[in-house]
């Protein structure tokens, strides 16, 4: 599992995105290529408990036999049912469970929904505000927060600044324990993230390690930070990456946490190392890193069900075009089960580079080089030598700088 859900694991439910968000969808578990996955948002993962989630409105079932007569119910109570449905999401497009959606297709749906979402949160306002002694009215108040998280989430603008207003107000209640207390925190950590400009890999890293940083201050006995800090360490630069993974392994943290840690550790040994890469393409092409030398090399660990590595296609894609004249080449190590799949999506993409296939999702490669979430990308400099662990949103300024070094 991620520690904090990606995008490509599927949509957490109709109302459009994971509500738990990762670092913009990084990446996808390798390990659990087997469950639904969908186009997409954060580099490594691994495993380890989950920053506290932020749950979306359950499904309600409404009109079953067993409920009252509508007509025998008060205005108090139908008004309620009315919140309800207005909080159960909508059913997606039939034809998404057999064809996966077009990113603009999934875009206007998210904004569909998020106008929804907002629509529910005013309802469940005017319920409590209307009914402030009903049995259900403390309920109503969670059921705005929800939808409010969700509009806000999906791209709704005009609900944040009433996001910001509940949020604030549920925290100065005393009688909020630490729990729910570190759930919102954690929720106006994550949302303050997501809002930074994707491409800009630095700066979401940066909000998301400050999230973690003030989280510690005010939860210094909670190990989730620690979590957090892992994540950013899992896609970050190996200097970076490795000061954070330290930081972690001589904390008191729980074994997931360690365990990922040292694992993080352990594959930045590979960094500043002539990387050892052999193998017969999926195409019957040779392909020896060692004979590779005297070009910059891409290493690129993915496969053709992760919305991330897929939303990461057109960058690596238009480096390929631009430098490949240069001494640019890219050597694809796929995570896919499906051989024929995998061969007909390299063809329907123009992606001329070598594939390495092993049937049943794993591989070698994965086990050696100890990778736990894709994609992830790695740059070998001229020499053969491993240089960069984290090749992602700058991939041509990084490519063009080894391509400007001597060999």
């Amino acid at each position: 599992m991620r520690l904090i859900e990606s995008f490509c694991r599927g949509r957490a439910s109709c109302w459009g995105l994971l509500i738990s968000v990762s670092l913009f969808g990084l990446s996808c578990s390798k390990q659990e290529s087997d469950k639904p996955k969908a186009s997409s948002s954060s580099g490594g993962g691994a495993q380890a408990p989950s920053v506290a989630p932020i749950q979306p409105a359950p499904l309600i079932s409404l009109g079953r036999s067993d409920e009252p007569d509508p007509a025998t119910l008060s205005e108090e109570d139908k008004a309620w049912r009315v919140v309800l449905k207005a909080c159960q999401p909508p059913e997606p497009p039939a034809a998404w469970q057999t064809q996966p959606p077009a990113e603009e297709e999934v875009q206007k749906w998210d904004r569909s929904n998020a106008l929804l979402a907002g629509e529910a949160a005013d309802k469940a306002k005017d319920f409590y505000t209307r009914y402030p002694n009903h049995a259900q009215a403390a309920e109503a108040k969670s059921r705005e927060l929800e939808m409010l998280r969700v509009a806000a989430q999906l791209g709704n603008t005009n609900k944040l600044a009433r996001l910001r207003e509940v949020e604030e107000a549920r925290l100065k209640d005393p009688a909020l324990d630490e729990d729910e207390r570190f759930e919102l925190r954690v929720a106006q950590v994550q949302r303050a993230m997501v809002q930074k400009d994707a491409a800009d890999h630095a700066a979401v890293l940066g909000e998301f390690e400050k999230g973690a940083r003030e989280l510690q201050k005010e939860f210094p006995k909670r190990p989730e930070p620690f979590a957090i800090l892992l994540e950013v360490a899992q896609n970050s630069d190996a200097d970076k990456a490795r000061a954070l993974a330290q930081e972690i392994s001589t904390n008191t943290v729980p074994e997931e946490i360690l365990d990922a840690a040292k694992e993080l550790l352990k594959r930045l040994e590979a960094h500043g190392k002539p990387l050892t890469l052999k193998f017969k393409a999926v195409d019957g092409r040779e392909v020896d890193l060692e004979k590779l030398k005297g070009k910059v090399v891409l290493v690129d660990f993915w496969a053709t069900w992760c919305g991330p590595c897929v939303k990461e296609l057109p960058n690596v894609k238009a480096a390929y075009e631009k430098l490949h004249e240069k001494g640019f080449e890219i050597v694809g190590i796929s995570f896919d089960e499906d051989k024929d799949k995998l061969v007909n999506f390299t063809k329907k993409e123009n992606m001329p580079w070598p594939q390495y296939f092993e049937a049943g999702g794993d591989n070698k490669f994965g086990r050696e080089f100890n990778v736990v979430s894709i994609p992830t990308m790695w740059l070998v400099d001229k020499k053969g030598v491993l240089r960069d662990m984290n090749a992602r949103g700058d991939l041509h300024a990084k490519v063009e700088k080894l391509l400007a070094e001597a060999q």
